[in-house]
């Protein structure tokens, strides 16, 4: 069998139903992958979205699997802080340079056993700090569709490697923003599960309690199949997994008759570019035109979600990458004595921005300020979960906002890190809430895409993706002109 060209962006669900029909084989579709990188060059000589691969093990691995399963042939790729036995896991740090870890996050193994095949670990900022994959060890990915400015952070590796066309799904992880907003730089679909939908197990841990694994699809369609090959119960591994069982989320109906999605205001604000404000009020005739009812509402505590989140996140940082310590994995550098030990391996194997989160983290747990601001900041978070709660009990069944204030911007023209956190500024919220959220293409502004923002309730997913199919539908090419 010979594998026509296009397949991969005809999309995961013609892969695997062509896969299972034999009418492609599942090697033609995993060669077809590393053709096309080797055509953008996804390497570090061109928009440097892939960390490593391995082409002769994943075509050994499409000749062995099966032809069965829901991902039948379908190229992945992962960020490179979710755990694979067969890839490094450096989650973008000289730290863990060249670690192999010994056991497979439950994403990958339940993509492996949905006949999905592993073709790429993904750039990403290190230990997923940062908005645009410039603060990774291993320099900067570029944007597909504009090599000369960032394809969004942490993630944003993942979303180039989908966005320029190697797989139709790659997963990335999200703690303020990091799959939603390189979605909307990148033109793609980017989801953010409830927090605890799927397993955390083998995902590198930069803030716990805010944290997840999120999806990046090419299309609606591709994300919603993802999803629902890998949500579902996993307590045996991850305390925080719900033990639930996934619905499903794809659907053929677009109409949304009967639903009310509600537009915050803190969400539209003056400040909002006008050519920005356009594309989301088209967005809003599209649903309007399925059947939706929109309602204005306010969630009043989004001004303080920033941050609370720059509290919240660094604090569980610092904790968790105090394992990072040169004693029992990756980099070490020996000193004087044991502390020497730790203060050289953590010294030369931190990049900057990870020194500057552990170092704020610290302060804020330290004795004096713990009560004075992570408390205070874990306190304002239940008032912005209750801002949510509150809307959802006024009858809204979802949420519509731009993704992010502004398209894609130039690698290295935001050289203040306040600056760069205010890319998370439509985004923190949810992961504070720890309610699902998911970026899809509205259009673009100056040649660069665009992306719409739909926020639903806890588990509330099935009326998240039928708000987003819909809106596709309706939009159609017209989302990506």
């Amino acid at each position: 069998m010979s594998a026509p060209r296009e397949w991969i962006p005809a999309g995961a669900a013609s892969i695997a139903a062509a896969v299972r029909e034999r009418t492609v084989s599942a090697t033609d579709i995993v060669r077809e992958s590393f053709d096309r990188a080797v055509a953008v060059k996804a390497g570090a000589d061109g928009l440097n979205c892939i960390l490593s691969s391995d082409r002769d093990a994943s075509l050994r691995a499409a000749e062995s699997h099966p032809v069965g399963g829901a991902l039948a042939g379908v190229p992945v790729v992962l960020k490179d802080n979710i755990a694979t036995t067969t890839l490094t896991t450096s989650c973008g740090s000289k730290i863990l340079e060249g670690y192999i870890s010994p056991y497979n996050a439950t994403v990958a193994t339940k993509l492996h056993q949905a006949g999905a095949i592993l073709v790429g670990k993904a750039n990403m900022d290190e230990f997923a700090m940062g908005s645009s994959t410039e603060f990774s060890a291993f320099g900067p990915a570029r944007n597909p569709l504009d090599t000369s400015r960032v394809p969004g952070g942490s993630s944003g590796g993942s979303a180039a490697a989908v966005a320029a066309g190697l797989a139709p799904i790659a997963l990335g992880s999200e703690t303020g923003g990091s799959v939603r907003q390189p979605a909307a730089f990148c033109g793609i679909v980017g989801v953010k599960p409830t927090y605890g939908l799927i397993s955390r197990f083998g995902l590198v841990a930069f803030a716990s309690s805010l944290d997840n694994i999120g999806v990046f699809g090419r299309t609606v369609d591709d994300s919603a199949l993802a999803m629902q090959v890998l949500a579902g119960d996993d307590t045996t591994h991850d305390a925080t997994s719900a033990p639930r069982p996934a619905p499903t989320y794809r659907t053929d109906s677009r109409d949304l008759t009967g639903l009310v999605i509600g537009k915050p205001r803190e969400y539209f604000p003056e400040s909002l570019p006008a050519l920005m404000r356009e594309q989301c009020d088209r967005a809003i005739d599209a649903l309007k035109a399925r059947g939706a009812t929109f309602r204005d509402v306010s969630l009043p505590h989004t001004d303080l979600a920033l941050p609370v989140y720059y509290i919240i996140a660094p604090a569980e940082c610092s904790a968790n990458l105090a394992r990072f310590d040169g004693v029992r994995y990756g980099m070490r550098i020996d000193g004087d004595g044991l502390r020497g030990m730790y203060e050289a391996t953590r010294s030369k194997g931190f990049g900057a921005e990870v020194t500057r989160r552990i170092l704020l983290g610290t302060y804020v747990l330290s004795a004096g300020y713990f009560d004075a601001y992570y408390r205070k900041a874990m306190e304002v978070r239940a008032l912005i979960t209750k801002d949510f709660t509150d809307v959802w009990a006024s009858g809204v069944h979802a949420l519509f906002t731009p993704t992010t204030a502004s398209p894609a911007f130039h690698i290295g023209a935001i050289s203040d890190p306040y600056e760069m956190y205010l890319c998370d500024l439509f985004t923190v919220s949810a992961n504070l809430a720890e309610v699902p959220a998911m970026s899809l293409p509205i259009g673009r502004v100056q040649g660069l895409p665009v992306g719409g923002q739909v926020i639903a309730p806890k588990f509330g997913e099935v009326n998240m993706f039928r708000v987003a199919y819909a809106l596709e539908s309706e939009l159609g090419a017209e989302a990506h002109r």
